[in-house]
């Protein structure tokens, strides 16, 4: 079992099935009790139209761990659900992480998937197994470039000879784009909206890259701020354009600093081959032609880029000895480190 479980999504892939699980990373929680009523996607469906007692949170913060018990249970329902229809024998896993968390933060998510009955759990660095997962090849000795733009993060890894030899993570993630729209329409249009709404603005309406027509339009519903009754505003796409893309620049920015990181050899790999992209983020209408801009390499964007980092880790269960050498599980450094419970 390979489980990528990331801020926006926990996805699952199975040796011999594919994609099992791909499902929201978020619980609802009886505010009263503080039990879990809902995982996953029958959580998300409820956000912003929860009953009474009852909120929706994200158990993990920037791609780790920030809520230890509900991640724990969280998890430890994604695999039984993924399990079914398979088998109910003992499994090994294999997880991403990012390559800057910290022991503590790594014992707390191996603790969470012992806890879900996984027999033996790899950890294994998300830049890597998203470069295996975008076509790059273990034995390759030239180096390629892999940049994850998650929800919380956007990490850089440049691998060659299936390791990662430069890497760096910034907790700058596609998740803020919703924010900063939300914002946007609060302050300049007196519009409350929600989660639901930003998201569907940010996929299926805004440009990441100036859009030819920056007058096409859309109407935005939600809560008037000052009249607190329905209301609905209209927007265009030149509007919101500049509101995205001070965040896509920063991404843009990080990028391009760690370029001008690297040794000269693996400089000349990167520019005849440029960047690949991966994670939710690549999925924002016009993000390689921006990036391909401010890099100025070319800057291709993987097949199905979500599922990038669970189909590198699903491929090291046919690499036994490359997954040995590259699983982060020092575990004599784990096990001395305390785990942060929290109610």
């Amino acid at each position: 079992m390979a489980i990528d479980m990331g801020t926006a999504s926990t996805i699952i892939a199975v040796k011999g099935r594919d994609i099992v699980l791909d499902e929201p990373s978020v619980v609802a929680i009886n505010e009263l009790t503080g039990e879990i009523v809902a995982y996953g996607q029958d959580a998300h469906d409820m956000r912003g139209r929860e009953g009474r007692d009852v909120v929706v949170v994200a158990p993990l913060n920037a791609g780790v761990v920030a809520d230890f018990e509900r991640t724990k249970k969280m998890l430890s329902h994604f695999v039984k659900k993924a399990k079914s229809g398979g088998s109910q024998m003992a499994i090994q896993a294999v997880m991403s992480m990012l390559g800057d968390v910290t022991h503590v933060e790594q014992r707390a998510m191996l603790n969470a998937a012992e806890d879900a009955h996984i027999g033996k759990v790899y950890i294994m660095e998300e830049g890597l197994a998203a470069a295996f997962g975008a076509g790059v090849v273990p034995d390759d000795k030239r180096a390629s470039a892999v940049v994850d733009l998650g929800a919380g993060t956007t990490n850089i890894a440049i691998v060659a000879k299936g390791h990662i030899i430069h890497s760096r993570s910034e907790r700058i993630g596609h998740f803020e784009i919703n924010t900063a729209l939300a914002t946007h329409l609060r302050k300049h249009r007196g519009l409350q909206v929600g989660e639901e709404t930003t998201e569907k603005l940010k996929t299926e309406f805004a440009s990441t890259y100036l859009p030819d027509d920056i007058s096409k339009s859309t109407m935005v519903r939600g809560r008037d701020v000052q009249t607190g009754s329905p209301a609905a505003v209209e927007i265009t796409t030149g509007e919101i354009y500049p509101v995205i893309e001070g965040i896509v620049r920063r991404a843009a920015q990080v990028i391009a600093d760690t370029l001008t990181e690297l040794r000269p050899e693996v400089a000349a790999d990167i520019y005849d081959r440029g960047v690949i992209l991966t994670g939710g983020g690549a999925l924002l209408n016009g993000i390689d032609q921006y990036m391909r801009n401010f890099v100025n390499l070319s800057v291709i964007v993987a097949e199905e880029p979500r599922y990038a980092t669970v189909r590198g880790l699903l491929k090291m269960f046919d690499e036994p000895e490359l997954l040995e050498k590259v699983s982060r599980n020092e575990l004599h450094v784990l096990q001395n480190s305390e785990i942060p419970f929290e109610a």
